[in-house]
């Protein structure tokens, strides 16, 4: 990811648009920007999504997609699970690679489905924080059988 930085001046010159209307944008919340002193700084990445141009990639990389399916959850043990989970992705995360989950409890199935999606170290640690929690025997799905997709 490109560190460049613009400003407002400069972002309306590579635009086409006039100063204020930069500004507005700003304003508006369309163009993210950090203020220094009195004035605007545009980072490239942001200025990308505003055009709509793809943001270069910094490093190739990979991503991976787990679908971890847990039966025998009762909502109280999904709600403890989920904020593990949610603890988990917040805890030494790369900005960069943000890690994306997603928790999903079915109380007529007593089933948990959780969808993880990011880069395959911070996936395979969360995974591992998982493990070790449902494998420590210590009944936090409430005497259920443990299972996984």
């Amino acid at each position: 990811m490109s560190n460049d930085m613009y400003s407002v001046d400069q972002v309306a010159d590579l635009l086409g648009l006039h100063v204020r209307t930069v500004r507005g944008y700003i304003r508006s919340g369309r163009l993210r920007a950090t203020r220094i002193g009195k004035q605007y700084r545009i980072a490239r990445a942001d200025l990308d999504t505003l055009t709509g141009r793809p943001a270069s990639p910094s490093a190739p990389g990979a991503e991976v997609s787990s679908v971890v399916r847990l039966d025998g959850v009762d909502r109280a043990a999904a709600d403890r699970l989920g904020t593990l989970v949610l603890a988990g992705v917040n805890t030494n995360h790369d900005p960069d690679r943000p890690l994306r989950v997603q928790t999903v409890h079915d109380e007529e199935r007593h089933r948990m489905t959780i969808v993880i999606l990011g880069d395959l170290t911070a996936t395979a640690d969360l995974l591992r924080l998982l493990d070790g929690v449902l494998g420590g025997g210590n009944g936090l799905l409430g005497g259920g059988e443990r299972g996984r997709d």
